[in-house]
């Protein structure tokens, strides 16, 4: 009997993405010091240390460009969200409050998932 096409995975494919940005981070030279920090007010896709910096990055998926893809998914509420969780993210791990801080986007766009483009200093924390 015919089975209609199961639908994708979508919790693989952000696992996926996930891995791919932090293998670009790793291959920049980055550790990566956290994967899916959780709070009550959201979660941090990759927290890392570059350059002597503290890196929080999201990671967006989009295969399609039709809303801007996945670098323009990051709106306002978005990047509201990704600092009240940093905040919180400082108040557990304090020692990562000597560092400077970043906030990047990793933006994976097309079919595949493979065009990566990370993006330094998305956002900064003042910003409403």
């Amino acid at each position: 009997m015919w089975q209609p096409p199961s639908p994708p995975d979508r919790a693989a494919i952000g696992r996926l993405a996930e891995e791919r940005a932090a293998a670009l981070l790793e291959s920049h030279g980055a550790t990566i010091l956290l994967r899916n920090f959780r709070a009550r007010c959201g979660e941090l896709d990759l927290v890392a240390l570059h350059a002597g910096a503290v890196l929080v990055v999201e990671v967006r998926r989009r295969q399609r460009h039709e809303w801007g893809g996945a670098a323009a998914s990051v709106d306002a509420r978005k990047r509201q969200r990704i600092v009240r969780t940093t905040r919180r993210l400082l108040q557990c791990h304090p020692e990562l409050n000597r560092r400077p801080l970043r906030f990047d986007v990793i933006a994976c766009d097309g079919e595949t998932g493979n065009d990566l483009r990370w993006i330094r200093h998305a956002f900064d924390a003042s910003e409403r």
